[in-house]
């Protein structure tokens, strides 16, 4: 693939979603975030982004509570 089809070509939600969870955990290599650059939108990187944070929160919050309700007893 030359670099223009590379520059065409749109990345999918997946491919964009799991880009932004490996550079949440911060194992991006070089190669991988050029090729990312190259595809992804950076709006769809900032929504997703913020869509996973708050999964995360979400998640966190409900561990910490089921925690707390079994330690509490209740």
């Amino acid at each position: 693939m030359t670099n223009s089809q590379k520059n065409d070509s749109n990345a999918s939600f997946f491919y964009t979603f799991k880009s932004v969870l490996w550079a949440m955990l911060g194992v991006r290599g070089n190669k991988g975030y050029e090729d990312d650059v190259q595809k992804i939108k950076p709006a769809h990187a900032i929504l997703i982004g913020i869509i996973a944070v708050a999964l995360f929160i979400l998640i966190l919050a409900t561990v910490v509570s089921m925690v707390i309700g079994q330690v509490s007893g209740g």
